[in-house]
C-alpha cells in the first residue's frame, strides 16, 4: 500500500507542474483573438472581445481561474466551436485510442516474437535480416511512410482507402471502427504506420534481453534437464525479459498517444491529435490546453500502471 500511494503521489504532483508548463506555454502561442475577428475590426472591438474571453487579466489570474475550473471539470469553452474543449476532446478520444492500441497490438505480436526469436539464434540469416530491416524503422520518418503507404495500397493497388475512419459500431455509446469490415480497412493503414517505430523497438529490446537471458546458469540447467526448447524459450528466457519490455511498452503507448498527430493528420483519421492540429491553426487555447493535460493525464496514468505491473512481476522492486 505505501509503494501505491508513493507513486501515485509523484502522479500528482507530475500533474501539478504539467498544468503550469502546459498553461504558460499555450499562452505565448500567439492572441487567438487576431484570428477569430474579421481583419476590420477596430481596437475597441479587439479589446471588447478579449474582455469577453478574459484574456485580458493577468496570467497568473488566468490560470487560477482555469485551474479552479479545471478541478470541476470545466476547461472552458473551444474559441472556434463554442463547445466545451473538454467535451470535444473526448468525443475525439475513442478513435485516438483506438488507433494507438491497434498499433500497440500490431507491435506487441510481431516485434516481440521476432525478437525472441533473433535473440535465441543470434548471429544466424534470421538474427541479421531481422535486425537490418528493424532499422528502417528508426531511421524513415513517419510522414514519408505514411505517404507510400497511400500511394502503394490505395492509390496504386486500390485496396484500402486513404482517409478517415469508416464505418463504425456504437457500444456503449462509443464508436468503433475494428467492429466493422469497412472500419477495419480504414484503420489498418495509419495503425500499421504508427506501429512501425515501436516495432523496430521492441524487436531490438526482446533481441537484446534475450540474448543477455540464453546465457545465464539457469537456462542452461534447463536445457541440461532435457526441457523442450519451446519451453525453455516462452518460460525460462521471456519472463526473465520481462520488466524492460513492460517499461518500453507503458512508455512508448503514452507516446503513441501524444505523438500520433502525425499520423492522424496524414490520413485524415478523427482523433485528438488532428482536433490539435486544427486547434493550433486558429489559436483554440482551451482545445489545446485540454488535449495537452489530458494527453499528461493518460501518460502518467500509464506510468503509474506500469509501476504496479513492475511490483507484481517482480517483487523486489516492491521491496526495494
Amino acid at each position: 500500500m505505501a509503494f501505491l500511494l508513493k507513486r501515485l503521489m509523484q502522479s500528482l504532483v507530475v500533474l501539478c507542474a504539467m498544468s503550469v508548463i502546459v498553461f504558460a506555454g499555450v499562452f505565448v502561442i500567439g492572441d487567438p483573438v487576431l484570428v477569430m475577428i474579421s481583419p476590420d475590426a477596430t481596437e475597441a472591438d479587439i479589446e471588447a472581445t478579449r474582455a469577453k474571453l478574459g484574456l485580458d487579466q493577468p496570467l497568473a489570474v488566468q490560470y487560477l481561474r482555469f485551474v479552479k475550473a479545471a478541478v470541476h471539470g470545466d476547461f472552458g469553452r473551444s474559441y472556434a466551436y463554442s463547445a466545451p474543449a473538454l467535451r470535444l476532446v473526448g468525443e475525439r478520444m475513442p478513435a485516438t485510442l483506438e488507433l494507438a492500441s491497434t498499433a500497440m497490438l500490431i507491435a506487441l505480436v510481431l516485434g516481440i516474437p521476432l525478437g525472441l526469436w533473433a535473440g535465441v539464434r543470434p548471429d544466424s540469416v534470421f538474427d541479421r535480416s531481422v535486425m537490418s530491416a528493424s532499422m528502417l524503422g528508426f531511421s524513415v520518418p513517419t510522414f514519408w511512410v505514411g505517404l507510400m503507404l497511400i500511394m502503394l495500397f490505395s492509390v496504386k493497388l486500390g485496396w484500402l482507402p486513404t482517409s478517415g475512419r469508416g464505418d463504425t459500431e456504437m457500444v456503449f455509446g462509443v464508436p468503433f471502427s475494428f467492429l466493422t469490415a469497412d472500419g477495419l480497412r480504414h484503420l489498418f493503414l495509419p495503425a500499421l504506420n504508427l506501429s512501425l517505430f515501436n516495432l523496430a523497438l521492441l524487436i531490438r529490446l526482446t533481441r537484446a534481453q534475450a540474448r543477455d537471458v540464453v546465457g545465464q546458469e539457469y537456462i542452461r540447467f534447463a536445457r541440461a534437464k532435457g526441457l523442450p526448447e519451446a519451453r525453455v524459450v516462452l518460460v525460462h528466457v521471456l519472463k526473465n525479459s520481462l520488466i524492460p519490455i513492460v517499461t518500453v511498452i507503458g512508455l512508448e503507448f503514452g507516446s503513441i498517444i501524444a505523438f500520433s498527430v502525425v499520423t492522424e493528420t496524414i490520413f485524415a483519421w478523427p482523433g485528438m491529435g488532428k482536433l490539435l492540429i486544427d486547434s493550433i491553426n486558429v489559436l483554440d487555447r482551451p482545445v489545446i490546453v485540454a488535449y495537452l493535460l489530458v494527453v499528461v493525464t493518460l501518460f502518467t496514468a500509464i506510468n503509474f500502471v506500469v509501476d504496479v505491473l513492475y511490483a507484481l512481476i517482480d517483487p523486489r522492486v516492491r521491496h526495494g
